[in-house]
């Protein structure tokens, strides 16, 4: 039985994020049938040759396909992170915003657009958010040492000083800052995948990567910590090293994520709860049903942050925030 509801949630996942993949890249403030989109994309590829490219194809190749792409890993990779934190924490609402990981990210990229602005390219915001990331992981990291603690409670109470930290020293940028560039800020610090171009796909490729092949490698010792540490270290799991080795990875990953992004709440807390059921408990195919939930449910946000006010576009933090809330809610009352 659990087998099969497993091989169900797969292939539903999967077939999932095609369709959604396939609508993202139709909708929009302009609608194009899918019939132009197919034909677009074997344009594109050499596989059609019936006429040369025009503004469709540039609509469809050049701007949503890799907002698609970078749904897909974006929420993939939340997906994926927020099982490996709850897993080494044993806290059920564990995600990357618990630990400080995407408000350095934010007051990295804030810093850029209220004070910098583009000045080394396109690549400028990804850079400083990514670096704004593991500086935060950093002070976590010096903080759980000094305080020689290893435990999940010493990381969750650290990770917390630091969100807190990071999130007023980007209020104070925002306000001390250029106020023009107030707009950016606040759709950026909302998530938004409107910088998805094909130059920085790849680093959102990179992140989903790097959290899902961490996972599948070092499936048998976090399946171990299902057990309680106790039992881990019985099997010759050691904890204290799996647990910082797991966050600095999630860490990694989440900045290489909010980098490109910017700050989407709720994936990570959200897709482990709606997976374990189907997949089971078992990191090897959580980890996998994760991620395709993960992409899934970006991508759904994302067509409903681009179709819901048109042509203006919402930023896709307030529909995940607004389905997470529900779900937190949902959970609650179903547990009583």
């Amino acid at each position: 039985m659990a087998r099969s509801s497993f091989a169900i949630g797969i292939t539903a996942a999967a077939l999932a994020v095609v369709a959604l993949a396939c609508l993202s890249v139709a909708y929009g403030s302009t609608v194009i049938p899918l019939a132009d989109v197919f034909a677009a994309l074997g344009r594109a590829v050499g596989l059609v040759a019936d006429g040369t490219a025009g503004p469709i194809d540039k609509i469809v190749v050049d701007l949503r396909l890799p907002r698609a792409i970078l749904a897909i890993a974006v929420g993939a990779g939340l997906g994926v992170v927020g099982l490996l934190l709850q897993t080494v924490t044993r806290n059920d609402l564990a995600d990357p915003f618990l630990f400080g990981l995407s408000a350095g990210a934010a007051a990295g990229a804030v810093a850029v657009i209220t004070r910098i602005g583009d000045a080394f390219g396109i690549l400028t915001l990804p850079v400083a958010a990514f670096v704004g990331g593991m500086c935060a992981t950093s002070v976590v990291l010096l903080l759980i040492r000094r305080t020689q603690g290893h435990g999940p409670e010493r990381l969750i109470l650290a990770g917390l000083a630091v969100s807190f930290l990071f999130t007023a020293l980007t209020n104070y940028l925002v306000f001390s800052g250029d106020q023009r560039a107030a707009h950016s800020v606040l759709f950026w610090t909302m998530g938004g995948l409107g910088l998805a171009s094909w130059q920085n796909i790849g680093i959102g490729i990179a992140g989903a990567a790097m959290a899902l092949v961490y996972a599948l490698v070092r499936h048998r010792q976090l399946d171990a910590l299902l057990g309680g540490e106790q039992t881990a270290e019985s099997l010759g799991v050691p904890v204290g090293r799996l647990r910082t080795h797991t966050f600095i990875v999630a860490s990694f990953a989440t900045a290489l994520l909010v980098s490109v992004s910017g700050v989407i709440g709720f994936i990570g807390l959200m897709v482990p709860h709606i997976a374990r059921p189907l997949a089971g408990p078992l990191h090897a195919g959580l980890a996998v049903l994760c991620a395709l939930l993960g992409a899934g449910l970006l991508l759904g946000s994302d067509l409903l942050a681009r179709t819901l006010l048109p042509p203006q576009e919402l930023p896709v933090g307030v529909i995940t925030s607004s389905i997470g809330a529900l779900f937190v809610v949902a959970t609650l009352l179903r547990r009583r």
